[in-house]
């Protein structure tokens, strides 16, 4: 058999987990977690590059969006555009980065959530930052270069970003097994921190946050649990509080404005328009009667949403209601995981500036290794031309002696004079000691006339002694870590400088809100609920006086309290309750609400049986009746639970309920099927057993019957069904006992 057609035989479950291993680091590495040095994922490192090799600067003009995508995703990046588009976006939104990366022209989105205009639409070009710190030394040797994905191109491994940006922009992103999710800081406070930490590197987590508080976010807002803040940076992981900024203002006609300035940073995006619903729902559900209007006057201007009350409003319970049941006060989990040397690592604050540090030191030495070979090389050539200039007059002659270049050359590098016409034999033996370098030989035969002049050989020298002294400096900084660390603190405080701005988190432990509910007076009122599952309640006396209106148009309808719950019993056996506060107060002609909406109960995949007022239940029992003619009662107070979904009757497979009946004066019960058998039996046949138990079975069905509907009499009590146009009369059906096949009064 040929080596090409070969058949390896291996596990199945062995090529699938090396497969899925595979594909983890690659999404782990490759996509979804930032590097620590640079704090960039490879997507916005790509775009920021792609950018820069666009001459996209922050001088020049914009050029469209789309250029950038396209360029990137066919050089760098080979995944969808729209993820490029969207990583791109983000890196322009200064309301969800604290330092925006990318200079964006027309519509980028904003913090309501609207998305951005299509990238054909929208230009960028790089900001100031990105451009000059994080793009800067490119050209001088400071990082690696890798072969794209097709080997067409070469891109940076990372980009020698001269800030702890990791910490500045914060990150967000879910790669397989794990995520990152780490908050934006305050810039001017991180470079006081790393430089802190350059200058003594045995500072603890504690001491580093004198500087570096906690996060900033770009929203604003307040973090509350600044106690929890130490613990969070020693192990990178936790919970942040943070709570919106809430002012008050005093309208003429003495209602109160609450005004929301400053939201949580979770709350960017779709969140503004969930809170505007809460709120408006807070209201809604009778959880407070203060809220007279409440309006979004967001603008360019920043985040203004208002929230009017009345007069007798106590504003403090309010806003505690507020952050209790909004996102007015959310949680912001902490997770600063990051790729370090290959690896992705949960870190800690001192641990991410020591390898921000690390990073700085390294694109350090690499730029000024690179600086002090050019100065070398330039030192080289300029003494080449000194010297050449205090013997130009030879130098001319070995020229104009010489038959070729390679002949002049070879006399002013190695002294070799043969062939070359001289005019003395002292200039020969002159021209065989000039000994010049490869790279001074060429710099002297390019040379141009002019810089024989007085003045351009005064500049000469001056550029010499400029060189040297840069030779000095640089082997300095090489050399002494300590002139390194002061050289990259100067860059630090310089950036600090130039973009640093004031704090815009408050920093502070403010207790957990605790809202008082205002006690609701006790009354009683109608609960009404029509055939579609829509559900209100109205003036308890209505019920009585639209008892014929109800009984024509309305499924269930009763009195209860307005503080009570309601319970639903559906054919699934499931047990639903609902608060009375939660439905919706109006007149008898309203349409309600679906009660969906306020229970876990699914109108798509189950009926409602029987709708009761809890509190009623624990007076009486209950008849349940399956469509397998399985029977049983059960006491109501086994239904008074506080869980809003429970298993109110235990089913056998195939079954369903049919009928669930509160029992009063009920004597005798009588089961239809489809077939049309009837059986009549009384109700004291039937034993009580828990909610959880199956029951007996009440009649012996066919092959294909089952049950179809359930009738009650009481005693005296005259009823009859009508089917196919014939009337039933069921007090004539002699009463039977349980679990009989009963009388066939029709074909079914």
């Amino acid at each position: 058999m040929d080596e090409e057609q070969r058949i390896i035989k291996t596990e199945y479950s062995e090529i699938m987990q090396k497969s899925y291993i595979d594909y983890a680091m690659s999404v782990i590495i490759a996509r979804a977690l930032p590097d620590i040095r640079d704090g960039l994922k490879p997507v916005q490192r790509r775009i920021l590059y792609d950018m820069s090799e666009l001459s996209l600067r922050y001088d020049r003009p914009y050029r469209k969006s789309a250029r950038v995508v396209g360029d990137t995703m066919g050089k760098y990046h080979p995944h969808g555009d729209s993820s490029i588009y969207d990583s791109m976006v983000v890196m322009a939104q200064d309301f969800k980065k604290s330092l925006t990366l990318v200079d964006g022209h027309g519509n980028f989105g904003n913090i309501e959530g609207d998305g951005a205009a299509a990238m054909r639409y929208t230009e960028a070009r790089l900001t100031k930052i990105a451009q000059e710190h994080f793009l800067g030394d490119l050209d001088k040797d400071v990082v690696d270069f890798l072969p794209n994905y097709d080997e067409t191109e070469r891109e940076p491994s990372v980009l020698p970003v001269k800030i702890p940006h990791f910490l500045v922009n914060g990150s967000e992103g879910i790669a397989v097994g794990m995520a990152t999710s780490t908050p934006p800081h305050n810039l001017a406070e991180t470079i006081d921190a790393q430089i802190a930490l350059m200058k003594d590197p045995e500072l603890s987590t504690r001491q580093l946050m004198k500087y570096l508080k906690g996060p900033d976010f770009p929203t604003g807002g307040i973090v509350t649990n600044a106690d929890d803040l130490e613990e969070i940076y020693e192990t990178g992981v936790g919970k942040i509080k943070i709570r919106g900024k809430v002012t008050t203002e005093n309208e003429k006609n003495g209602h109160i404005r609450l005004v929301v300035s400053e939201i949580p940073y979770t709350m960017i995006g779709a969140g503004i328009g969930k809170f505007l619903e809460d709120v408006a729902a807070l209201a809604e559900n009778k959880l407070t009667n203060d809220i007279v209007d409440i309006s979004n006057q967001s603008s360019k201007e920043g985040i203004r949403i208002v929230i009017e009350l009345k007069k007798d409003t106590d504003v403090e319970n309010f806003t505690n209601l507020l952050y209790k049941k909004t996102k007015l006060e959310d949680t912001f989990g902490v997770n600063m995981l990051a790729i370090d040397r290959g690896r992705p690592e949960t870190m800690g604050l001192k641990r991410i500036l020591e390898a921000c540090v690390d990073f700085q030191f390294e694109t350090a030495t690499r730029k000024y290794q690179t600086l002090l070979k050019k100065e070398q090389e330039k030192k080289e050539v300029q003494e080449g031309l000194i010297k050449a200039c205090n013997v130009i007059d030879l130098v001319i002659e070995i020229l104009r002696g010489s038959r070729d270049r390679a002949m002049a050359k070879n006399c002013l590098v190695n002294g070799v004079t043969d062939g070359i016409r001289f005019k003395t034999r002292e200039s020969a033996a002159m021209a065989s000691q000039l000994l010049f370098t490869e790279r001074q030989a060429d710099a002297i035969m390019e040379m141009r006339l002019y810089k024989l002049i007085g003045l351009e050989l005064e500049a000469l020298l001056k550029e010499h002694e400029e060189t040297v002294a840069n030779i000095y400096r640089y082997e300095d900084i090489l050399t002494d870590r300590n002139s390194m660390s002061l050289v990259i603190q100067q860059e630090l405080l310089e950036i600090k400088r130039e973009y640093g701005r004031n704090r815009r988190t408050v920093i502070d432990n403010i207790a957990e809100a605790v809202y008082v509910a205002r006690k609701i007076e006790e009354i009683d009122v109608g609960f009404v609920m029509d055939r579609f599952g829509y559900a209100k309640t109205i003036d308890a006396a209505s019920i009585e006086k639209n008892r014929e209106a109800l009984e024509s148009d309305f499924r269930f309808f009763f009195t209860c309290k307005n503080t009570g719950k309601i319970v639903l019993f559906t054919d699934t056996g499931q047990l639903y309750t609902l608060r009375v506060q939660d439905l919706p107060a109006g007149k008898l002609r309203d349409k309600g609400i679906p009660v969906d909406n306020v229970s876990n109960y699914n109108s798509t995949s189950e009926r409602i049986i029987l709708a009761a007022s809890q509190s009623d239940l624990n007076l009486y029992r209950l008849m349940f009746v399956t469509k397998l003619a399985n029977c049983k009662i059960v006491d109501g107070g086994e239904f008074d639970v506080s869980k809003r979904t429970v298993a109110a009757t235990k089913l056998l497979e195939g079954d369903e309920v049919v009928d669930v009946t509160v029992l009063h004066e009920q004597e005798t019960m009588i089961l239809q099927t489809q077939e049309g058998y009837f059986l009549r039996f009384s109700v004291r046949d039937v034993p009580e057993k828990k909610k959880n138990a199956v029951g007996v079975r009440g009649m012996k069905l066919g092959r294909n019957d089952s049950i179809r509907a359930v009738h009650y009499l009481a005693e005296g009590e005259e009823k009859s069904v009508e089917e196919g146009g014939v009337g039933i009369p069921l007090t004539s059906l002699k009463i039977a006992g349980r679990d009989g096949k009963g009388s066939r009064m029709f074909k079914g």
